[in-house]
């Protein structure tokens, strides 16, 4: 036997027909989501005629997903046709539980797959199916996103207020939170202390569900909303904290430089920048995540990209920042904070 057929016989395809599905796993979540599957389950499981009953969907669409979903390990499955939640799906995927984290799957096949369909094209070509960096297609793109995906960050948003100490000041906070969209990390820092005033900056487009959702949280009367991009917006001057949570990957390296001196610029003297991002190793082989994400930002964006802590760590030292430092926090990545010095 030489060595290449050694090789066939200790390699089988047997990934690769599972990549080829890659797509089933959030399909069937969204579908789980969609049609309250996991909400349904919240209070003890259920048979499939009773799952029948809850959503009126088919018995067998519905026999052949949650089977599917137990498979992935996000339901349990006793007897025949009896499910429950796994403390996975019962934690993130219940829509009444504070972790939830459906909400990004409620845009998988409406919103995001459809222009990775086209990513064969986009490579050859380096241009996305969609621009969201943009004004014109992303306000209309992210009025619909934000909201969903606002529990991907408060937890996050939490860590940032404890970490900064703003929970225990007694002097007042201004806070610069750009590109706001859902108002997540405003609202958070807001929370944490009476003394927090935060200045929103979002396009027009975006700024109503802002303002929505910061009046849903009763906080409204401690915002200014600010419409605009971001390079053109009035940022104010004399700010403590800046928030830039998951922008620079869809802004890319050249507007990123320029927002980080404009950021900069608005800080008081000893003022703190925080960014959150999916970040890459130094050598692009991983996180995943971070990998994934650069080709969604292909996809949907002009120039962004992930990029690794020591890229931005570098940016924010070329702008100004000193103490460019992490903070562990309940995301994807690590959050990354610097100061502006006080001289």
């Amino acid at each position: 036997m030489n060595s290449v057929e050694a090789t066939i016989q200790q390699v089988t395809p047997e990934r690769l027909m599972q990549l080829a599905w890659g797509y089933a796993p959030a399909l069937a979540i969204e579908a789980g989501v969609r049609l309250g599957i996991f909400d349904i389950l919240n209070d003890g499981n259920k048979t499939l005629d009773q799952i029948v009953s809850a959503t009126g969907c088919s018995a067998r669409g519905l026999s052949a997903v949650l089977n599917l979903l137990a498979g992935f390990g996000l339901l349990e499955k006793s007897g025949k046709n009896a499910y429950g939640l796994t403390p996975e799906s019962e934690a993130f995927l219940v829509s009444a539980k504070p972790g939830f984290q459906g909400g990004l799957f409620k845009h998988m096949s409406r919103q995001l797959m459809p222009n990775w369909l086209n990513l064969t094209d986009i490579v050859r070509s380096g241009k996305p199916a969609e621009n969201v960096s943009d004004e014109t297609d992303g306000a209309a793109f992210f009025r619909q996103f934000v909201e969903d995906i606002f529990p991907m960050s408060y937890p996050s948003a939490c860590v940032l207020a404890d970490g900064l100490g703003i929970t225990r000041t007694d002097h007042a906070v201004s806070v610069l939170d750009l590109a706001s969209g859902s108002g997540v990390w405003g609202i958070a820092l807001a929370q944490a202390s009476p003394k927090v005033r935060v200045r929103a900056v979002d396009w027009e487009g975006v700024l109503p569900v802002t303002r929505r959702i910061t009046d849903k949280f009763g906080l409204s009367d401690r915002f200014t909303f600010v419409p605009g991009d971001l390079l053109e917006a009035e940022f104010g001057v004399d700010h403590q904290v800046a928030t830039l949570g998951h922008i620079l990957h869809s802004e890319g390296e050249e507007r990123s430089l320029l927002l980080l001196e404009k950021t900069f610029a608005a800080l008081a003297p000893g003022g703190r920048i925080a960014i959150a991002e999916f970040l890459v190793n130094d050598d692009r082989t991983g996180p995943m995540n971070g990998l994934i994400f650069a080709v969604n930002m292909l996809v949907n964006t002009a120039a962004g990209n992930t990029f690794s802590f020591a890229e931005i760590r570098r940016w924010l030292q070329e702008t100004g920042f000193t103490n460019v430092r992490q903070l562990d926090a309940p995301g994807p990545s690590p959050l990354i904070l610097a100061d502006r010095p006080t001289a």
